[in-house]
C-alpha cells in the first residue's frame, strides 16, 4: 500500500471531505473531527480516538489542564462514517469557520492523526 501523508481536497457542495482510497480502510471504524490546537482541524480514525486520546482526555478530575483539553477537543466534535462508495465525511460548518476553510483544503498526517487546514 502507497503511503499517503498529504493531500489536498476540494469540499463538495455539501461540504464533504474525501478520503484518499489509500487511507480508507483507516477510517472503516469512522471518523472524530474536532478542533486543533490552533486555526485548524484533527481528523481521527474513530479507533484511534477511542484508544489514544479518551484515555488522555479522563485525567485528573480537578487536573484544569486536563479540563481545557477536553474543552479545546470536545466543543463541536462530530463523529460519522464515511460513505459507502467514496469514502466522504461532512465537514459541519461551525468547524470549518473555527479553521477559516471556504472549499480549499490541505490535510498532513501527524502520526496517527491528520491535520486539516485552508489550502495555501
Amino acid at each position: 500500500m502507497t503511503q499517503v501523508d498529504y493531500f489536498q481536497r476540494k469540499l463538495d457542495e455539501k461540504r464533504r471531505l474525501t478520503i484518499p482510497t489509500e487511507l480508507r480502510e483507516h477510517f472503516a471504524s469512522g471518523a472524530v473531527i474536532t478542533r486543533g490546537f490552533g486555526k485548524y482541524l484533527h481528523l481521527y480514525p474513530k479507533d484511534v480516538w477511542d484508544q489514544l486520546v479518551e484515555p488522555r482526555l479522563e485525567g485528573d478530575i480537578l487536573d484544569e489542564r486536563i479540563a481545557d483539553l477536553n474543552v479545546q477537543f470536545r466543543m463541536g466534535k462530530t463523529m460519522q462514517a464515511p460513505d459507502g462508495k467514496q469514502g466522504r465525511v461532512t465537514l459541519e460548518q461551525h468547524l470549518l469557520d473555527y479553521a477559516g476553510i471556504d472549499k480549499d483544503i490541505s490535510a498532513v498526517s501527524v502520526g496517527k492523526y491528520w491535520r486539516i487546514m485552508a489550502a495555501e
